[in-house]
């Protein structure tokens, strides 16, 4: 299999990592996220992960607490993540360096361009944590954003489902899922796949997004490799 795709960026959901437990890390499903991740490094891809905080805390649970409060202690919460998921990735040989956009340079160096650029030329895999670092953005928002800046050539979302749907499949037997959309189609019908910022900065810069399930089989290669997967979501 040769990859479509040389440079990547993978958002992960927490609550991913957290497994059927819900709450914390969960080795095995950090290892098989790892699995697949080594496997597309070793086929020349570079990867640039932003992974989200949903596993320990989410804004939402601040009830009554000022929202750039919640959001920043969610920011905190991705650094736990990204050192966690440093630590399983370079047991496998693989250099990485997590980047942080809110400074905490005792462990970790400071989110600049420049520098994750280099980390690719190097053959590093690059975690940017901390979001954005600025309230009222999502992780999504800056996994678009850090997309756009590295010049990814996609923006994989590794969900919990296997693509989008007009509606809850967990509710709903009869959801219909699609295979491809329109950034226009997501805003248009608010789909709730990605977020709004996230969906208008891809389609301002070009950039195609797959949703996918990460729990499948190869799904990761699959992804890089062009394979059709999840939902495509694309310029008109």
């Amino acid at each position: 299999m040769e990859p479509k795709y040389k440079r990547v960026v993978l958002k992960l959901s927490g609550e991913a990592l957290a497994g059927e437990q819900h709450f914390g890390l969960n080795n095995d499903v950090i290892q098989g996220v790892v699995d697949q991740i080594v496997a597309i490094h070793e086929m020349g891809v570079e990867i640039g992960l932003v992974i989200g905080a949903g596993n320990f805390w989410r804004g939402r649970q601040g009830t009554g607490m000022e929202r750039a409060t919640a959001d920043q202690m969610g920011m905190l919460a991705t650094v736990m993540n990204s050192l966690a998921m440093m630590d399983a990735i370079e047991k496998r040989g693989i250099p990485v360096r997590v980047q942080t956009a809110l400074n905490m340079i005792s462990v970790a160096e400071p989110y600049i361009l420049r520098k994750a650029l280099r980390h690719f030329e190097k053959g590093r895999i690059v975690i940017m944590a901390c979001g954005t670092g600025n309230p009222y953005c999502t992780t999504d928002t800056a996994a678009a954003q850090r997309a756009c800046e590295i010049r990814a050539d996609m923006l994989l979302l590794a969900k919990n489902v296997d693509g989008i749907y007009d509606s809850d499949p967990k509710k709903n037997p009869d959801a219909k899922k699609y295979d491809k959309l329109t950034f226009s189609e997501i805003l248009e019908h608010r789909l709730q796949a990605i977020d709004s910022t996230a969906a208008s900065m891809c389609r301002e810069n070009d950039i195609p997004v797959l949703a996918f399930a990460l729990s499948e089989e190869n799904a990761l290669m699959r992804a890089v490799c062009g394979e059709k997967i999840g939902t495509l979501i694309v310029n008109e």
